[in-house]
C-alpha cells in the first residue's frame, strides 16, 4: 500500500496527469486520516441481476390493472482481492456522463476479475445507490475506497434512472427502495453458492446502505421511514397508488424491511421538501444513520429537507454532517471528468461540481466519515467511534479527530 500512496501523491501533484486520467483513487494531502486507502488489494466484477415480475410502472395505465415485467439491474462489485504476481493495481471504467453526448474513462486501482481474498472471514456488505439520473460509477471513488478497507461494495445501475436510460420519474419513485433490498437479497444468495466468486465472501447480516439524492430517498425508506399519504399521492407519481406498498400506513410495510440493514448513509436524500415523510413515518427510522448534506441544497432542500429528516428520525442513533455553503452535489459525485474540459457543450458539468467546495476534498471527507461510521456499525470497531466524537456545531477551526489542525473549517456536525 505504500507504493500505492506514492503513486497517488505523484498523481495529485501532476495536474496534467490528473486531467487526463480521471483518477477516482486520489487522496489530497490535507485529507482527513481515514480517507486513506486500506490494506486490501481490490477486485472488481460486473453482475447482471434480474428481479422477476415487478410492477411495470411506466406501462401500467392509471385506473387499470398493474402490469408486471422482469426488472434487470447491472451491479458493479468491488471486493478485497488477492492479486497474482503478474497483476498490478489498476483498471479503467468506461462510463456515460450527465451529458449524454460525452462518455468518460475513469481510472482506479481495482483489478478486473481478480481472485477474492477469502480468508474464511466474510466482509460486511455496502450497497451504493445513485441519484436521478446517475449510474453505478458516480460514487466509484467510495466503492474502491471501502473495498480496500474490508467491505464488499455493490453499486447499482437503477433501470429507468441512469444517464443513458432516463425515463419518467414515477419509475424511480417506486423502484428505488425495492431495488436496494433486491440486490442485498441476491448477493446474500450468491454468497451461498459454492461455484460463485462471492461464495463465503459476504457477511450480509451486516449490511450498510449509501444513497445519494434519490438513492438516499430509497435508503431512508429502507431504514424504516415509510412514505406519507402525500407522498403516495404525489403528482406524477406511480399510478394506482403503487407507492402505498412503501407507505407508513401500510400494515405490511415494516414486514418488508430487511433486518440485515444495520446502518445507512443518506447523502442529500430527496423527498422531505416534497412531503414524502411526516412525523409518523420518520419515527419509524430506527437504523443508525449518517446524514450528509450541503447547507444550500436547492434540490433536496436543507432546513425543510435533509435536516428535517434528521430532526424527525427521533428513534435513530444519528449524525448530520453539513458542508456549509455546498449545494446538492456535496460529497457524493466523482470530480468532473476531463472529457468536459475538451468539449464545447458543458451541459451536465454542474452535476460533478460545487461553486464553493472542491469535489475531491468533499470525496475525501466522505470517505473518512463513511469509514468511521460503517466501522462502528458494521464491524463493531470501537476505535472508529473516536472519529465521530465531535463537538456539535461548526468547526470554526477547532480540531476534529483525524483532521489536521484547522482543516475541518467549513463543516458542521450534529448528533443525537
Amino acid at each position: 500500500m505504500k507504493r500505492l500512496l506514492i503513486i497517488l501523491m505523484m498523481t495529485l501533484n501532476s495536474p496534467t496527469l490528473l486531467a487526463e486520467n480521471n483518477r477516482i483513487d486520489l487522496i489530497r494531502s490535507d485529507a482527513p486520516e481515514l480517507a486513506a486507502f486500506g490494506e486490501h488489494d481490490i477486485g472488481v466484477r460486473t453482475l447482471t441481476l434480474t428481479n422477476p415480475q415487478q410492477p411495470d410502472v411506466l406501462n401500467t395505465p392509471r385506473d387499470g390493472d398493474t402490469v408486471y415485467a422482469d426488472r434487470t439491474l447491472t451491479v458493479e462489485i468491488w471486493y478485497p482481492a488477492t492479486l497474482q504476481d503478474q497483476q498490478a493495481p489498476g483498471t479503467q471504467y468506461q462510463t456515460t456522463t450527465r451529458n449524454p453526448q460525452l462518455s468518460a474513462v475513469l481510472t482506479g486501482v481495482a483489478v478486473r476479475d481478480a481472485a477474492p481474498a477469502n480468508n474464511n472471514t466474510p466482509y460486511p456488505l455496502v450497497i451504493i445507490s445513485h441519484g436521478f439520473p446517475g449510474n453505478r460509477y458516480l460514487m466509484s471513488h467510495l466503492g474502491e475506497n471501502l473495498a480496500s478497507k474490508g467491505y464488499v461494495v455493490a453499486s447499482i445501475d437503477h433501470t429507468d434512472s441512469t444517464y443513458e436510460d432516463q425515463k419518467a420519474f414515477a419509475s424511480t419513485l417506486y423502484h428505488r427502495a425495492p431495488d436496494q433490498r433486491f440486490v442485498l437479497d441476491q448477493l446474500a444468495t450468491l454468497n451461498e453458492q459454492p461455484d460463485h466468486f462471492l461464495f463465503g465472501l459476504i457477511d450480509a447480516e451486516n449490511t450498510g446502505l449509501i444513497g445519494y439524492s434519490m438513492g438516499g430517498y430509497g435508503a431512508v425508506n429502507n431504514m424504516g421511514a415509510g412514505y406519507s399519504e402525500q407522498g403516495v399521492n404525489f403528482f406524477g407519481g406511480p399510478p394506482n397508488q403503487l407507492l402505498q406498498d412503501h407507505a407508513a400506513s401500510n400494515p405490511d410495510f415494516r414486514s418488508e424491511l430487511d433486518p440485515r440493514i444495520k446502518a445507512g448513509i443518506p447523502i442529500g436524500p430527496w423527498g422531505m421538501n416534497m412531503s414524502f415523510w411526516d412525523e409518523e413515518g420518520l419515527a419509524g427510522l430506527t437504523v443508525p444513520a449518517l446524514f450528509v448534506a450541503g447547507s444550500v441544497d436547492t434540490t433536496s432542500g436543507y432546513e425543510e429537507g435533509v435536516k428535517k429528516i434528521y430532526d424527525g428520525a427521533v428513534n435513530s442513533d444519528r449524525h448530520l454532517l453539513t458542508f456549509i455553503n455546498a449545494g446538492h452535489s456535496a460529497a457524493a459525485p466523482i470530480p468532473l471528468p476531463a472529457e468536459f474540459h475538451r468539449h464545447d457543450n458543458q451541459e451536465g458539468a454542474g452535476h460533478y461540481t460545487d461553486p464553493v467546495w472542491d469535489t475531491l476534498r468533499m470525496n475525501n471527507i466522505l470517505q473518512h466519515f463513511a469509514t468511521a461510521f460503517l466501522g462502528v456499525h458494521l464491524k463493531d470497531d470501537s476505535e472508529m467511534a473516536t472519529y465521530l466524537d465531535i463537538p456539535e456545531g461548526e468547526s470554526n477551526g477547532q480540531e476534529w479527530p483525524g483532521f489536521e489542525s484547522g482543516s475541518a473549517i467549513g463543516l458542521h456536525w450534529q448528533k443525537r
